[in-house]
This record gives C-alpha cells, structure tokens and sequence, in this order.
C-alpha cells in the first residue's frame, strides 16, 4: 500500500451501542432491521445487532463516545418519534469492564451477573444509604462508569436491584443493565 493510500485510509474503531428499554412490553418498538438502517444512515459501518434489547456493534472513525450516543439518540427519535437512551462504549472499554470484574463470571451463570453501565461516573454518596448487608447474598461494586450486581436467582428476583434502580441512586444519569452473557458477547463482538 503506498503512503498516499495509508494516508487516505480512515482509521476506525469498533462500539457497542447500549439502548435503554426498548421492545419491553409493547412500548417503544425498535426493530433491530431499522435500527441496523438508522446507523448504516448515520455513516457507520460493520453494522450489527445482538439480541432484541437494544445491543448494535458498529465501526467509526469518531472518536468521542458521548457525541455518538447524541446523534444515535437523535436519529432514533427522528426515525421512531421517542426518545431513546443510548450509551456508547468501545470495544477497549467494554474488554476493561469484563477484566475488572470483581465477581467469578466463568464461575457464574450469566443470568446471575448483571452489568449496568452509566453514563457517567456515579459518586459514592449516591450508594450511601443502600445497606448491601442486607441484602446478601446479593452483591454489587461499583467499576468504572459500571456496577457490577451478583444476583444468584437472577435480576428478576433481585431486591438489591430495585434498590439500585431507584431515582436515588441513579437520577440524572442514564443507566442501562445486561447480564453477563451479554457482556461476553458484546466484548467478542467488539474485537478489532
């Protein structure tokens, strides 16, 4: 390949688009077709979806998360008329997230370990008045813009996670939760 032609190769870079609570019971229809087509519009490639809740992998060569979570939230209000969380996190993020797990994932069914990803880092005091001791065997730590909820009969049974879900700990921040089998998935999708 000649320098002119590496030059004019654009580098790009794998993310996970997280959406928050879509195609959950009747409302906010997202069908994973229009949403591949509503990022393939938005000039993104490799385009793919995972599972029916809002999981995408695509590539850019924008480098600033924020800014495409932005324009994905707007081309999906644009497209479906409602507004859509999105958070987006590459592929480097989401392989540090599974590292850092303080938990036995391998261990683990994926049904019993959750990640819920933030929009930003959420301050202890917001943790404050959740006493994890009386929820145990339930578990949670907080990682980076990540909070990581061992729930050994799954997140639909979890007391831990409600408490968790409250305005009080995550009001101001958008927050979207997947189980680990999901993660697993999302960082082999996202391998460059």
């Amino acid at each position: 390949m000649t320098k002119k032609a590496m030059a004019n190769k654009v580098r790009t870079k794998k993310y996970a688009a997280l959406l928050r609570g879509i195609n959950v019971g009747g409302s906010k229809k997202v069908p994973m077709a229009e949403l591949r087509a509503v990022l393939e519009g938005l000039g993104h490639g490799d385009v793919r979806t995972y599972l029916q809740s809002g999981n995408a992998v695509f590539s850019s060569a924008n480098e600033d998360p924020a800014a495409l979570a932005r324009e994905l939230e707007a081309a999906i209000e644009a497209h479906f008329g409602f507004r859509v969380a999105c958070l987006v996190v590459d592929g480097e993020y989401l392989r540090a997230v599974a590292r850092a797990c303080p938990f036995p994932a391998a261990e683990l069914e994926g049904k019993q370990l959750h990640a819920t990803f933030f929009s930003e880092q959420p301050g202890a005091e917001r943790f404050a008045a959740v006493e994890a001791a009386a929820y145990l065997p339930e578990e949670y730590r907080i990682g980076d813009r990540v909070l990581y909820l061992y729930a050994p009969d799954g997140l639909g049974r979890s007391k831990l996670a409600e408490v968790l879900a409250r305005p009080a700990v995550v009001k101001g921040i958008d927050a979207t939760s997947r189980n680990w089998n999901t993660v697993a998935k999302l960082v082999e999708l996202t391998q460059d």
